[in-house]
Formats: structure tokens, sequence, C-alpha cells
């Protein structure tokens, strides 16, 4: 009889018990966030070639021989550009972009490709900060017309630009199609908390 009365009360004891060691989440009350809206002017610099460069293809289709080949289609390339205050390389630096995109062009004269990258800032007011691009780049010709602009998506950040939400507009400011050379303005607003 007492060896059957142990079975129950052992059951009891650990159904009593489960609730307060098995809870893995605590119910917080929310606190009123006030959204704010950040806009950020700056230059992108993305050298494919050259003693330095900062992007380099990781991978490629059997059907792409090399960067400049007759397709770039399905090449991918990992990132980590500069980000100046002005359009020369030789401006002050004030953070960088690391990521990676993939090519998705099967015409030569076009790009476009699919982006991921992290925006992070080294410098200045945002130092430690950064906000998430990925977002497609829509067909362009490699020497885009002067005054072009392309919108991109913004879907995350941390530190100054937590939870951040936004778009990029972009405008070539210059392009090299021999060298793949290209130097990006950003215009970014950023809505974050």
């Amino acid at each position: 009889m007492k060896k059957q009365a142990i079975f129950p009360w052992g059951m009891i004891f650990c159904l009593a018990i489960a609730p307060v060691y098995g809870q893995y989440y605590e119910n917080v009350k929310p606190h009123a966030m006030v959204e704010k809206v950040t806009r950020l002017h700056f230059f992108y610099h993305d050298i494919p070639v050259g003693n330095n460069p900062t992007t380099v293809l990781i991978a490629h289709a059997n059907i792409t021989d090399n960067f400049f080949s007759p397709s770039p289609f399905g090449s991918l390339y990992a990132m980590n550009d500069p980000l100046t205050v002005g359009p020369d390389l030789t401006s002050t630096v004030i953070g960088n972009a690391q990521g990676m995109y993939i090519a998705l062009s099967h015409d030569p004269a076009k790009f476009t490709a699919v982006f991921y990258a992290d925006f992070a800032f080294t410098t200045g007011r945002f130092n430690g900060s950064s906000f998430s691009l990925f977002s497609r780049y829509p067909p362009t010709d490699y020497v885009p017309s002067p005054g072009t602009i392309r919108e991109m998506a913004i879907v995350g950040g941390r530190g100054a630009f937590r939870m951040a939400k936004g778009f990029a507009l972009l405008r070539a400011t210059s392009s090299n199609a021999t060298t793949g050379n290209a130097n990006l303005e950003f215009n970014v607003t950023l809505y974050h908390y």
C-alpha cells in the first residue's frame, strides 16, 4: 500500500513544480516607445579589382568564367566596402558595408543583384551602430546615366538603429564598366526606436 501511494504523490509533485521551472519566458508589460527618424548621407565605394579589392568573387556557376565573363549570372560576391563622407575614396571614412550579393542578370550589359549588407559606422555619433540592407538592386546599365536613383529596403539595425526599417536611395556618382569600380551616393531614411 505504501509503494502504491508514492507514485501518485510523486506525480502530483512533478505536475505542481513544472510550471515554476518549465517557464522560459516572462510576461512583460510593454512600454510606449517613441519612433525616431534619422536621415543619413554618405558614399559607398565598391572596388572589385586592383591591389586592395573590397569585393571578391567567392562562388560562381559553371557557365561563369570570371568577374567579367559574358554573363555574371549566379556569381556570389563578398564585400567589405568603405563608407565615406565625400564622393572621393580619400575623404573621411565613417564605416564600412560588409555582406554579400548575388548577380542575377543574364545580360552582360546590365547589372542586377540581391544584396545583403550590414552598414556599420565606426566613428562619430553613430559609432558602433549599424543598419541592415536586404533588397534587390534593380536592373541598370553598368555605366548608369547620371541622376538615375535606385531604392533599396532597410530591414533591421542595432545600437542607435535598433529595430530599424526604412529605405535607401542610391545614385551612382561614378562607375567603370571595364574595372567594375563603382561609387554610390546613399541617402538613407531610418525609422527606429
